[in-house]
């Protein structure tokens, strides 16, 4: 089995940078498989590491996450200009990001993820793998600007038009909508087209993900099941 540094290894988890590993290591509160651990020890992935007690998980396991992101929280790793962003809001042992985005306005499910892999064939369009919003706009919809909406639609601001998707009227101003891309803000775009302003929208399902009973900022792992059943769909196959 590989060594690695203790200090990398926590590093590696997200707990902290090396400098800072090392401070914890020293206030002796860093155990390994039970025992308290020494400045230079080395680890291997059989090992039970933990911090004040807590036991971390291995870096190098394919972790993924449905995330109920809230509205104002950004989608992206660093930007200094944002109040807030996801990698601070989401405090998980190991470091993940977010496998497609929702912009700030936006609430509902984002996977998270260390599996860059994942990642990338979530972010294909070319696979068109399918998310379902709840929309909630500031007036009433009329049938032809649903029908609209459902052919595809050209975009002036992006120079593209949309592809076909499914679109069920749940309310005079609600909708619920399934597509199979994920343009820059598509759906403010495609309603704002018809003469409609989105009051509120979430994304309530990714491929066969759901969001669930989830609350705003609260997160879960996928079940084994869910996420075998995800890497499927992505033409992935799931380490175990």
């Amino acid at each position: 089995m590989e060594q690695m540094r203790l200090n990398r290894y926590l590093a590696a988890c997200g707990v902290c940078s090396r400098r800072d590993a090392d401070k914890l290591i020293e206030q002796g509160v860093v155990t390994i498989n039970g025992k308290t651990a020494v400045p230079g020890s080395r680890v291997t992935e059989r090992d039970r590491i933990a911090v004040r007690g807590k036991a971390l998980q291995d870096p190098n396991k394919k972790v993924v996450l449905a995330y109920y992101k809230p509205v104002g929280v950004t989608c992206t790793e660093r930007d200094a200009h944002a109040r807030k962003i996801v990698i601070q809001e989401l405090k998980y042992p190991v470091r993940v990001t977010y496998a497609g985005r929702l912009d700030r306005d936006s609430e509902g499910l984002l996977l998270m993820t260390n599996d860059g892999g994942l990642i990338d064939a979530m972010m294909r369009g070319s696979n068109g793998h399918e998310k379902e919003y709840i929309v909630k706009t500031d007036r009433a919809w009329s049938e032809d600007a649903l029908e609209n909406m459902r052919q595809g639609l050209y975009l002036e601001e992006l120079k593209v038009t949309t592809r076909p998707c499914r679109i069920e009227q749940i309310g005079p101003k609600t909708l619920r909508m399934v597509l199979t891309e994920g343009l820059n803000r598509q759906i403010r775009r495609m309603c704002q087209s018809q003469g409609y302003k989105v009051t509120s929208l979430k994304r309530t399902r990714v491929v066969n993900v759901e969001l669930g009973k989830l609350k705003p900022g609260e997160y879960r792992e996928l079940t084994e099941a869910e996420q075998a059943a995800l890497y499927e769909k992505c033409g992935l196959r799931m380490e175990r």
